[in-house]
C-alpha cells in the first residue's frame, strides 16, 4: 500500500518560502497571484493491507516525525 503525506504549515504561520515564490512570481509577469504556500509530500511504501490500519500508523509517524503539528498541518492519502 502506498500512502502520500501532505505537510503545509498552519494558516496564520508566517511562509517565508511561500512569499518568495509569489515575489519572484511576480518579478515574472504574474501579477495576479496573490498568496502562495508551499509545503512538502511525502511518500511510503507500506507493507500493510488493512487501510485503518496503514492510515494509523501513518498519522502516528506524522505526529512523531514527519509533520511538526505545533505549526504544520498534514493530510494522509491512501492507495
Amino acid at each position: 500500500m502506498k500512502a502520500r503525506v501532505y505537510v503545509m504549515l498552519k494558516l496564520g504561520v508566517l511562509d517565508p518560502q511561500g512569499e518568495a515564490v509569489r515575489h519572484a512570481l511576480g518579478a515574472l509577469g504574474f501579477d495576479g497571484v496573490q498568496g502562495v504556500r508551499q509545503g512538502k509530500v511525502i511518500e511510503l511504501d507500506l507493507a500493510a493491507t488493512d487501510k485503518a490500519a496503514a492510515e494509523a500508523e501513518v498519522k502516528v509517524m506524522c505526529e512523531k516525525l514527519l509533520a511538526n503539528t505545533v505549526i504544520e498541518s498534514y493530510q494522509i492519502e491512501l492507495s
